[in-house]
């Protein structure tokens, strides 16, 4: 089991910043995690949260309900969208109604790319933590915010 100050060879002035530092530092893991895990895949960890949006939402969704439901409100979530496209995982489709409007769609591409992405990664991460704990961290996650 990891050890924040032992890890980062610091002290803390009391346990609220070392939670704080500690989640800081678990998030920066996780990221790392996880863009090495979607690197042989091609994508990066926001694409494929695109595309889990996409496929779970079994319709066409408009650009700015996509960036609202991401868990990470990415500014270049646009710029995501277009190496997507690039790439045949999404199409964009012209809304009739309303020129401004783009819906966009994931592509039969872009769901075998899903079907092909194991959701081991999720497992991996928590490996070490029971569901209790799960959900007592995640319950302390939500209050703090």
């Amino acid at each position: 089991m990891g050890d924040l100050s032992k890890d980062i060879n610091s002290k803390f002035a009391n346990a609220k910043i070392k939670a704080l530092i500690n989640i800081l530092y678990t998030a920066n893991w996780i990221t790392s995690f996880q863009n090495e895990f979607f690197k042989p895949h091609g994508i990066s960890p926001q694409q494929y949260n695109i595309l889990r949006i996409l496929n779970g939402a079994g319709k066409a969704l408009k650009v700015q309900t996509i960036k609202d439901s991401m868990i990470e409100r990415s500014p270049n979530a646009t710029r995501l969208m277009d190496k997507l496209h690039d790439k045949l995982l999404i199409e964009r489709l012209p809304c009739p109604e309303d020129r401004r409007v783009v819906n966009i769609q994931i592509t039969m591409k872009g769901k075998a790319l899903l079907n092909t992405i194991s959701d081991s990664f999720n497992d991996e991460l928590v490996k070490n933590i029971t569901e209790e704990e799960a959900q007592q961290l995640s319950d302390l996650l939500d209050k703090m915010r």
